[in-house]
C-alpha cells in the first residue's frame, strides 16, 4: 500500500486513501480521453507511414547501448521504439500480432489503424457515439472481406510452377534493403520453402529452415544449402577439411573420463598413483574412440568439448571431430542426416549414425573464420540459407527481409488465393464499402464511409512515398477502376507506365490483407470503447 499511497481515517472512523503524487494525477474522460488516445495512435502510425511501399524510407534506430539498426520493417521499428503511452504500446502489439500471424504487412496494418482512428476522430467531433462508429467499422469490415473474396485470384502450388511464388516473394522484398538482387533472394526463399513443405497437408515446418549469416562478400554470394551450415570448424587443424560419404556419430556426451555425480575427493600420494590415474584416463579415451570407430563412424559431432589429449588421440585414430556444437544445431543435423542423438558411448550403434554425402569446411577471405557445411543429407528437407553482406547490420536486415518472404510463401502454401497489391485491393474495397453505405439508413453509414476513406490511406501513402501527387494519382486510379471495372488497377510506384498490378506482377496474399483489416478494426474498436484514462502529467 505504501508504494501507491496510504490509508487514513477521518474523525468518524471512515477510511479514505491518500494517493502518492496526487497533485500530478490527471483523469481524462469522454471525448478528451478519446482524443488523447487517438493522438497517441496517430503519432505512432505517422512514424511508419513514410516506410510503406517499394519507395518507402528506412529508419535508423539507436539502442541505449549504441547499437545501430537500419530497417523499414514495421514490427522491428516499433519493437525498438521507446513508446511511453499505453495506446502507443497497443499499436506496437498490433504490429507484432500481424508479424506473428502472417509475417508480412506489419507497416500497412499500423498505417490503416491510424487512418481508421483519424476518421473516427472527425466523427466524434460531429457528435457520433463511439459505439456507433465501432459498429459501423465492423459492418464495413464484413463488406470488405466479402469483396476481397470476389476479387481474389489463385494459382497452383507445386515444385514445377514456381514463377507465381517468386513474383509474390519479389513483391514482399521490393521494399527491403535486398531489392538490388531481390529476384535471387525470392528464388532462394521459394526453393527453401518448397524443400521443407508438405504440399499434401499444406503445411511448412520453419524449424527445418535455418538462416545463417557471415560478414564479408556481397549479397550476390548468398546461397541456399541443401543441408546444414554450422559456425564451427574441425577440432584439430590437421584433420581433413572435406569428408565424402560421411557416417556421423552425433554425441551429447563429452570425451572425458567418467566422474562421480556426488561430491568426492581423490588423493594422489605417490608417483605410481599419478601414473595409474594417467593410464586410466588414457585407457578411457582410447576405449571411447574405439567404441566410435567400431560403429563405422568417420566423423564425430559432439555437443561438449574435449581436452587436447582426446583431440590428439582422435587425430591419431583418423577420426575427424567437431566440438561445442549447440543444441538446436545438433537437432537439425540429426534431422538432416537421419541420425540419432546419443547420450552415452555404450549406446552408440551403427544404426544410430547419420549419413551425409559431403561434409566440408568453408573459409572466408583473408580471415581465419571457418564454417562447416553438411550437404547431400539423407533427409533433404533440412535447408540453410547462407547470407553474405558487407556488415552485420545489413545481414540482420537481410535476415528480417527473408523471414518476411518465407512467411508469405508459407501462407500461399496454406491458402493459394491472392489479391493484387499497389493499393489496388484497398481502392476496390473502398469503392464497394462506399456503395453499400448508401443502402444503410442508420447512423452507421457515416462510419462505413469513414472506413472507406481510411482504406484509401494505403494508396495515398504509396503515391506520396513514390514522389507522385497523392490525391491526383488516387483520383485517377479510382475513376479508372470504376469505368473499366478492373479491381487490379493500383498505384504505379515504380513508374513502369501501367497501373495494372497483374501486368506488373505485384501480388499479395489474401490472408495477409484480411488479417490487416481484421486486426486494425479490432484495435480501433477497443480504443474507441475506452472512455476514461487515469494518468500522470
Amino acid at each position: 500500500m505504501s508504494a501507491q499511497g496510504s490509508l487514513a481515517f477521518d474523525e468518524y472512523g471512515r477510511p479514505f486513501l491518500i494517493l502518492r503524487d496526487q497533485h500530478s494525477k490527471k483523469r481524462l474522460t469522454g471525448i478528451e480521453a478519446h482524443k488523447s488516445h487517438i493522438l497517441a495512435a496517430k503519432s505512432v502510425a505517422n512514424t511508419l507511414r513514410t516506410s510503406l511501399g517499394p519507395k518507402g524510407l528506412d529508419k535508423m534506430m539507436v539502442s541505449a547501448d549504441g547499437d545501430v539498426t537500419v530497417t523499414n520493417d514495421g514490427a522491428t521499428i516499433l519493437n525498438m521504439m521507446d513508446v511511453g503511452h499505453q495506446i502507443g504500446k497497443l499499436m506496437v502489439q498490433l504490429s507484432k500480432s500481424q508479424d506473428d500471424e502472417i509475417g508480412d504487412g506489419t507497416t500497412g496494418v499500423v498505417v490503416l489503424a491510424g487512418a481508421l482512428l483519424d476518421q473516427a476522430e472527425q466523427l466524434l467531433d460531429k457528435g457520433v457515439h463511439p459505439i456507433r462508429i465501432a459498429d459501423g467499422y465492423e459492418m464495413a469490415a464484413r463488406i470488405a472481406f466479402d469483396h476481397l473474396e470476389k476479387i481474389t485470384d489463385h494459382f497452383p502450388i507445386d515444385a514445377k510452377s514456381k514463377e507465381h511464388l517468386i513474383e509474390t516473394a519479389m513483391t514482399t522484398l521490393s521494399s527491403k534493403i535486398v531489392n538490388r538482387c531481390h529476384r535471387q533472394m525470392a528464388e532462394i526463399a521459394v526453393e527453401a520453402v518448397l524443400a521443407v513443405a508438405d504440399l499434401e497437408r499444406q503445411d511448412v515446418d520453419f524449424e527445418l529452415i535455418k538462416v545463417e549469416g557471415k560478414v564479408g562478400g556481397k549479397f550476390e554470394d548468398t546461397m541456399l544449402v541443401k543441408g546444414v551450415v554450422i559456425d564451427k570448424d574441425m577440432s584439430h587443424p590437421q584433420m581433413p577439411k572435406k569428408i565424402t560419404d560421411a557416417k556421423i556419430a552425433i554425441l551429447t556426451c563429452p570425451f572425458e573420463p567418467p566422474k562421480p555425480k556426488t561430491k568426492h575427493s581423490l588423493e594422489v600420494s605417490s608417483v605410481e598413483d599419478y601414473k595409474k590415474l594417467r593410464q586410466y584416463e588414457k585407457d578411457k579415451f582410447e576405449e571411447m574412440v574405439q567404441q566410435v570407430k567400431d560403429t563405422g563412424a568417420n566423423l564425430v559431432i559432439c555437443q561438449w568439448g574435449f581436452d587436447d589429449e582426446a583431440n590428439h588421440l582422435l587425430l591419431q585414430k583418423q577420426l575427424p571431430a567437431v566440438r561445442w556444437v549447440g543444441g538446436p544445431e545438433i537437432e537439425l543435423i540429426a534431422i538432416a542426416t537421419g541420425g540419432r542423438i546419443v547420450p552415452r558411448f555404450s549406446e552408440l550403434t551403427a544404426e544410430k549414425l547419420g549419413f551425409a554425402g559431403i561434409v566440408r569446411e568453408l573459409t572466408f577471405g583473408t580471415t581465419k573464420d571457418r564454417m562447416l557445411v553438411v550437404e547431400k543429407c539423407k533427409n533433404s528437407r533440412a535447408v540453410t540459407i547462407f547470407i553474405r553482406g558487407g556488415n552485420k547490420m545489413i545481414i540482420e536486415e537481410a535476415k528480417r527481409s527473408l523471414h518476411d518472404a518465407l512467411c508469405v510463401i508459407r501462407n500461399l502454401v496454406r491458402d493459394n488465393r491472392i489479391v493484387y497489391g499497389g493499393g489496388a485491393s484497398e481502392i476496390s474495397c473502398s469503392l464497394a464499402v462506399s456503395e453499400e453505405a448508401e443502402k444503410i439508413s442508420t447512423l452507421e453509414q457515416y462510419a462505413m464511409r469513414a472506413f472507406a476513406d481510411a482504406l484509401e490511406s494505403i494508396p495515398l501513402a504509396l503515391a506520396e512515398n513514390s514522389g507522385q501527387p497523392p490525391i491526383h494519382t488516387l483520383a485517377n486510379v479510382k475513376s479508372r477502376q470504376v469505368n473499366e471495372k478492373n479491381p487490379r488497377l493500383g498505384i504505379d510506384c515504380l513508374n513502369r507506365g501501367t497501373m495494372d498490378m497483374k501486368t506488373q506482377h505485384v501480388i499479395e496474399t489474401l490472408s495477409s490483407k484480411r488479417a490487416q483489416i481484421m486486426l486494425a478494426v479490432q484495435l480501433t474498436k477497443m480504443i474507441l470503447k475506452i472512455s476514461t484514462c487515469d494518468s500522470c502529467t
